[in-house]
């Protein structure tokens, strides 16, 4: 587990805002779930499965009751949905905290944070492109362009029943190929050896059958459909047999988005699929449903591999310096432009005209509004650009609000942003 500090928490919460700007122009609007759940919530959707056996942190509270810190979100989700019955169809988003006790690996840590969505109570192939879609041009709004997006299909339960058995006979015959951990799946969870990343297992793999033989027409016509419409949106999906998911809640469309900017055994940013069989498993009624996770750490970790989305611009529009009077000055300045919806911040206590500068320079502030003993007996400041060219200018202090608020909705024009209350087409 790890800290995050300035100015790496400005930039995830940037990242959540624009997701769920993002994701809300599609009618998704936001959840929050416990952080604590019934150990059964998990335990009926992912027995067997290390999230479940190996990897969840639980315990007995002090009323006796099995509970568990949450390894991810969908499960609690469709648990909120099982008891308070929404009307469908129920589109919401989330970021939140997960815990598993894994080994920690490339953007990856025993507590990991996540953005998600999930929908419930419709059918259609539709929404499995909606959001696929969604989330493909959410990695494009942030300026990742090494990206690509896999498919599969796994059907429904007697499809993969099927299949489970084919593959459990091909992978007896190639046991001993197989990573040691993978090894112990084969007799009762097959399918979750074609969800291996470790390398022996991956070689072992190579001309195992197909869960797609197994399909009926009316999974296949879902899949054409999804695949269909994707290319539809311009994303070019490739079709990868061997991807299913580690928990036994998804039934048909699965997808991955891998980032080719991670260098990294485990590139995967995002991933997800159909599972319509969750909601019933939880004591609710049939339910179709659809959603993704992609995880905050690897997601900026592939915005750093392709040098974007870095940190954001200072909340702090101007940093007031002042010599020759009181400290408190400072203060009262720095509070009228806060009033006037400006950012503002200064240094404390008997300081140099040059230890405060510094201080603005560390603020990140694009001006310094100075002032000294000239300024005062004219009724003025000074604004100096810090980011800029270093200009500076006189401004009348009755004025300096109205200034600072002029030369921030210019340096956002400038940069392709709305000025404040203002819309934009981009997150």
């Amino acid at each position: 587990m790890h800290d995050v500090l300035p100015p790496d928490a400005a930039r995830w919460k940037r990242l959540v805002d624009a997701f769920g700007t993002h994701f809300g122009r599609a009618g998704f609007a936001p959840i929050r779930t416990p952080i604590l759940e019934s150990l059964t919530v998990f335990a009926r959707v992912g027995e067997g499965t290390d999230v479940v056996t190996k990897e969840m942190y639980d315990f007995l509270d002090r009323d006796g009751e099995r509970i568990a810190l949450r390894p991810e979100s969908t499960a609690g989700v469709a648990r909120a949905f099982v008891q308070h019955r929404p009307i469908t169809p129920f589109k919401v988003w989330y970021a939140s905290e997960h815990f598993r006790h894994e080994r920690p690996q490339a953007g990856r840590y025993r507590q990991h944070h996540q953005l998600g969505v999930e929908c419930f109570g419709v059918p259609d192939a539709d929404l499995d492109v909606e959001v696929i879609v969604g989330l493909w041009d959410f990695y494009r709004s942030l300026g990742l362009e090494s990206i690509r997006l896999e498919l599969n299909t796994i059907g429904d339960a007697a499809a993969r029943t099927r299949f489970g058995r084919r593959l459990a006979t091909f992978l007896r015959g190639r046991v001993g190929d197989l990573d040691p951990e993978d090894a112990a799946k084969v007799d009762h969870h097959p399918l979750r050896v074609l969800d291996s990343k470790r390398r022996a297992t991956v070689a072992a793999l190579e001309g195992a059958p197909s869960l797609i033989d197994e399909l009926d027409d009316t999974a296949l016509a879902h899949f054409d459909a999804v695949r269909a419409g994707v290319r539809a949106a311009g994303v070019v999906g490739t079709v990868n047999p061997r991807l299913v998911r580690g928990l036994d809640y998804y039934t048909h469309t699965v997808f991955e988005i891998v980032s080719d900017a991670i260098d990294a055994a485990q590139a995967t940013i995002g991933g997800g699929g159909r599972y319509d069989g969750l909601v019933e498993a939880l004591g609710g009624p049939p339910t179709p449903a659809f959603g993704f996770g992609s995880g905050i750490e690897r997601v900026l970790l592939a915005c750093d591999g392709e040098a974007v989305w870095g940190e954001p611009a200072s909340a702090v529009d101007a940093f007031v310096v002042s010599t020759g009077g009181e400290p408190e000055e400072r203060r009262d300045l720095s509070l009228a432009l806060r009033r006037a919806g400006l950012g503002a911040d200064h240094a404390f206590g008997e300081l140099s005209m040059k230890a405060q500068m510094k201080h603005a320079d560390r603020s990140g502030a694009r001006f310094a509004v100075i002032v000294g003993p000239d300024e005062r007996d004219a009724g003025e400041v000074t604004v100096r650009d810090l980011r800029g060219d270093g200009a500076q200018r006189r401004v009348a202090a009755d004025d300096l609000a109205d200034h600072l608020a002029g030369e921030r909705r210019g340096s956002r024009i400038a940069a392709g942003r709305p000025p404040a209350g203002g819309r934009s087409d981009t997150p």
